[in-house]
Formats: C-alpha cells, sequence, structure tokens
C-alpha cells in the first residue's frame, strides 16, 4: 500500500468513528427526552417549565450532534430529515423567547421515537478494548 494512501484511511476511520459517537448522543438525547415525558400528557407538560426545560435541551443537544455528522454519512440516509433536526436546534436556541411548547410536545411524542427507531441499528456496537 502507498504511503500517502494511509492518512485518508485513517482520516476516513476516525471520521466514522466521529460519526457512530454522534449519532448515540443523538439517540441517548432523544431517549432521555422521551423518558421525562413519560407518563405525561400535554396539559401537564405544558404547565411544567422543568420538563420543558429538559426536553428542549435534549432537542437541541440532537440538532447539535446531527449537524456534526458528516455530510457525507447525512448523504447516506435521506430518511432522516438532517435539515428539519438542524432547523429545530437553530430556532430552539436563536429563537428561545418564540419557542412554540406545542410543536416540541409534538416532537418529543411523535418525531422522536420514530428518530431513536432509525438510529438504533446505524450505531455500531462496541468495539473490546
Amino acid at each position: 500500500m502507498p504511503p500517502d494512501r494511509r492518512p485518508r484511511e485513517d482520516s476516513r476511520r476516525d471520521e466514522a468513528r466521529r460519526d457512530a459517537a454522534l449519532l448515540l448522543d443523538m439517540l441517548l438525547a432523544a431517549e432521555d427526552a422521551q423518558g421525562f415525558v413519560a407518563g405525561m400528557d400535554e396539559a401537564a407538560f405544558l404547565a411544567s417549565a422543568l420538563h420543558q426545560s429538559a426536553v428542549i435541551r435534549q432537542i437541541t443537544i440532537i440538532g447539535e450532534a446531527a449537524n456534526r455528522v458528516s455530510r457525507a454519512f447525512q448523504a447516506t440516509q435521506p430518511a432522516i430529515a438532517w435539515p428539519d433536526i438542524i432547523g429545530m436546534r437553530h430556532r430552539l436556541v436563536h429563537g428561545y423567547d418564540e419557542v412554540r411548547l406545542d410543536q416540541v410536545w409534538a416532537v418529543v411524542r411523535h418525531h422522536l421515537p420514530a428518530l431513536a427507531a432509525t438510529l438504533r441499528p446505524l450505531i455500531p456496537p462496541d468495539e473490546p478494548a
């Protein structure tokens, strides 16, 4: 193997590891957000600033991690709504004073379960130490 090929292979391997870690971050945040509202209805969510803040934080993490996933990997997963996920993060962070809690509720109840189900098979098993 020519010496100039190895750095690119290492770079691709590093990118794949980084993407896997980011996907795991997305999955864990989605699961946390869903867990935070388990057993709640929308009215209880809308009445609880604590739960709202916790869920919004996790959705923000999902969006930030999604934004950091390589464009090459994103292109292989068109079923994931990358621009919508990243856009939601931007709206929550930069439009914090205009957050629509009904939309946050819809995301945590309807979109995150599907996202988590899509992410699970994409995350490689832990490598032995």
